[in-house]
């Protein structure tokens, strides 16, 4: 990849491809899973792997990260859960503020917390806008950031998030429903803010099927993120 990731989503989003994200949490996955799961993502032509989970321990993820290294060229994208998860492993890390949530915590002291470290990384750092929608389960995110997802039915809400999130100068929108979500984000929601935003769109959490997948491209998803169902062999 000669682009940086940012670059290359945005050239994608322009040009109408699709991108497709796997999403490893080092707290489901062991180290010695690392070589067969590759592989199995490198099958599945995965553009990216991200990496994080809620409740990973200080260190895991870098190790976690290197060992990954080793098995796969496909760039790997820290999805943290906790600045203590940043690792320069990584070729880069998506810079989360919770938008949909009223946490400090989680709208800038995480991201003040981790400067000291990110200030002499080599990571690419990508401003990115999380917003949560409500997948019908208490996810880990939910649990963690104390913070009350957009109902599915709120699209005025989740529009104008996704928006205010893009006036702040954040270069990716990601809407995610959770991990395990029962059900995945509206296809209606993922339309309408998709043509409301000028920036690449990430949807995420509930997409068990490869038609949910492939709906959550045709609603404007620019890159979509598979977690759950890719534990579970869905794909």
């Amino acid at each position: 990849m000669t682009d940086s990731i940012l670059a290359y989503i945005q050239k994608a989003s322009k040009k109408g491809e699709k991108l497709l994200a796997i999403l490893l949490d080092p707290d489901k996955t062991t180290f010695e899973e690392i070589p067969v799961i590759s592989k199995k993502i490198e099958t599945l032509k995965a553009n990216f792997i991200f990496v994080g989970g809620s409740f990973v321990e200080k260190g895991v993820t870098s190790v976690f990260v290197k060992k990954l290294k080793e098995n796969t060229q496909i760039p790997i994208v820290l999805f943290p859960g906790d600045y203590s998860q940043v690792t320069n492993k990584a070729d880069a890390l998506l810079f989360l503020s919770l938008l949909s949530g009223r946490n400090p915590e989680y709208l800038i002291e995480q991201q003040i917390k981790s400067v000291p470290f990110l200030k002499n990384s080599t990571l690419e750092i990508i401003p990115t806008g999380y917003i949560l929608i409500d997948g019908g389960t208490n996810s880990s995110v939910l649990k963690v950031s104390k913070t009350t997802p957009i109902a599915q039915n709120n699209i005025d809400l989740a529009v104008s998030t996704a928006i205010a999130g893009m006036y702040k100068g954040k270069q990716l929108i990601y809407l995610e429903a959770g991990s395990g979500a029962k059900i995945p984000v509206n296809l209606d929601l993922i339309s309408e803010v998709k043509k409301n935003i000028t920036i690449p769109l990430i949807v995420g959490g509930g997409i068990k099927t490869k038609e949910q997948l492939n709906n959550a491209f045709k609603y404007g998803a620019d890159l979509v993120v598979i977690g759950t169902a890719f534990e579970q062999n869905n794909f």
